[in-house]
């Protein structure tokens, strides 16, 4: 198995002063499907950005991020063929990131528009072949029916399962998604993991997907990396995960990454360790 991801020494200030991630090291295998998991402000949604490239890292430091083999930036410096790089990876953002006035599928032709004459895409002519791909998108992830509406008559339920779409036809080798279902109601949260799930099964992408729902990383990702304060406290299956240990790790922030509001049950953390290094909040006052 090759890797998929690969993130060496990432660090990253904010102007503000927050040191928002530190000394990240990550690796991905292709075909895997991760969950990001932590409390609000722990770094999900950089780490994602950085590996999009739509985020710099440190300067002068040694960061190196690399998606299938091919530099996306490095010592704080995006790399100069980030362009045919990110032609490789699909985002798929918490706010969908869909043109409302136009329709849906001309939304999930976006996609193509890295292998599209630039006149082309401009004039918004499409080839039948490429109209027929995207419509081919929309039905594996259940909306074909909705491809001539504009995407602002959809629910966000649809946008953000039309947004999957966009990245299939794109052809993406890596799937990042960026808290999907934050704004989803349970049913529609389904659907959409469900196709993350499906796209990682049957095409064999790697899907990286940051929740906020530790429930639903158990159950739809074999492995989690849990972030805290911006470091990765724990990298491991997600079977291991259980209340006693979120509390090991989190401290009172633990209730905030459960899903319901009935405060975490007590239960002893189970043989599995935290990332080498890192001491629970009560052990460093201790």
């Amino acid at each position: 198995m090759s890797t998929a991801l690969r993130i060496q020494q990432l660090n990253k200030h904010f102007a503000n002063g927050k040191h928002a991630l530190r000394d990240i090291n990550l690796t991905v295998q292709r075909g895997e499907m991760v969950a990001l998991i932590g409390a609000s402000g722990s770094g999900k949604s950089t780490l994602l950005r950085h590996v999009a490239g739509l985020v710099v890292a440190d300067g002068a430091s040694d960061s190196l991020i690399e998606v299938d083999g091919r530099c996306v930036q490095q010592g704080g410096r995006i790399h100069r063929d980030i362009r045919q790089v990110r032609a490789q990876v699909g985002f798929v953002f918490q706010q969908f990131n869909l043109v409302d006035r136009l329709p849906v599928l001309m939304n999930v032709l976006v996609g193509l528009l890295h292998r599209t004459p630039r006149w082309r895409g401009w004039l918004r002519l499409f080839r039948p072949h490429e109209r027929a791909l995207a419509l081919e998108a929309l039905a594996r992830v259940g909306i074909a029916d909705c491809h001539a509406q504009r995407a602002s008559t959809l629910s966000g339920g649809q946008q953000q399962r039309a947004a999957i779409a966009r990245t299939l036809v794109q052809g993406a080798k890596v799937v990042l998604a960026d808290e999907p279902i934050a704004s989803l109601d349970p049913e529609s949260s389904r659907k959409v993991m469900d196709i993350l799930a499906r796209i990682n099964r049957e095409d064999g992408s790697t899907v990286i997907v940051s929740l906020h729902q530790v429930d639903v990383a158990i159950k739809y990702c074999p492995r989690v990396v849990a972030l805290h304060q911006g470091r990765v406290v724990y990298d491991g299956p997600s079977a291991a995960l259980t209340p006693g240990l979120l509390r090991e790790l989190y401290g009172v922030q633990a209730d905030e990454i459960l899903t319901g509001a009935n405060p975490l049950p007590s239960a002893a953390a189970p043989a599995v360790s935290p990332v080498a290094g890192w001491m629970p909040p009560l052990a460093q006052a201790a």
